[in-house]
């Protein structure tokens, strides 16, 4: 690690406290050359010289540096087993299931889970906890406005059903929107709630070290009552559940032993 990029890495935990030497050093390290070059920087140090002085250069680089690429239903398959195999089996141990959508970037993950539920029960007082990093993006959630581009998995009976045009962008309704509570929160640093029957944490994982992964699921079991199932993406399968207190339940379904 070069002595420019890790002073970098150094001062942001000092004025941040997010830990960026957790994350992929030659992905991250790529991503923010290609920023602190677009913007004109010629290295690190004057990179973060800018930021320790200009709030609004650090808010933007924070929301730039943070992953938020969702859509509701992304990777369709993989909610179809969360709906007809995961969750009949939760809602038989526990009526009021309690779930949490880390990493939950602009709320798409979060809602999918509140619209699938809403057709197997009322949701009333049903709060899914959704948490992320970046507030711009809690923001939007919060907004619960989202391009075409977002819903292109949703199923047409359920777009028609939960979401209203309005213009260019839909508008996710509000009986589904209420059920949805956004917090910011740093998954590496910051301590996890418990007793979850179900904790989604998709496409988030893979950015990750393996130190820092490691971290993560112990963290995620711990946060789970027994029986309930850590769901991850599809590109990041754990090969050797058993090391963190889970067992497979389905491809990408981690159920806690």
């Amino acid at each position: 690690m070069s002595n420019d990029y890790l002073e970098f890495i150094q001062g942001i935990k000092r004025k941040t406290g997010i830990d960026l030497s957790l994350y992929k050093e030659a992905q991250m390290k790529r991503r923010l050359t290609a920023l602190y070059e677009k913007k004109g920087f010629g290295s690190f140090q004057e990179f973060f010289s800018k930021l320790n002085r200009d709030i609004e250069e650090m808010e933007e680089f924070l929301d730039r540096m943070t992953i938020n690429v969702s859509e509701f239903y992304r990777n369709y398959k993989r909610w179809e087993v969360l709906e007809t195999k995961i969750l009949p089996r939760l809602l038989q141990e526990n009526k009021s299931l309690n779930i949490w959508s880390a990493a939950c970037s602009t709320g798409e993950e979060p809602y999918t889970i509140a619209m699938m539920l809403s057709e197997h029960m009322t949701l009333s007082g049903r709060t899914i906890t959704a948490t992320d990093i970046d507030k711009n993006a809690i923001q939007r959630a919060r907004n619960g406005l989202y391009p075409e581009r977002s819903l292109n998995e949703v199923p047409s009976v359920m777009k028609a059903r939960y979401f209203t045009q309005e213009g260019a962008l839909f508008k996710l309704n509000e009986e589904i929107s209420k059920n949805v509570t956004f917090k910011q929160q740093n998954l590496l640093s910051d301590p996890f709630e418990g007793n979850y029957d179900l904790i989604v944490c998709r496409n988030v994982l893979i950015y990750f070290t393996e130190e820092a992964k490691n971290l993560l699921y112990k963290k995620f079991n711990a946060s789970l009552r027994p029986g309930g199932v850590l769901f991850v993406g599809s590109t990041e399968q754990i090969f050797n559940p058993s090391q963190y207190g889970f067992e497979t339940e389905d491809t990408f379904f981690y159920k806690k032993i």
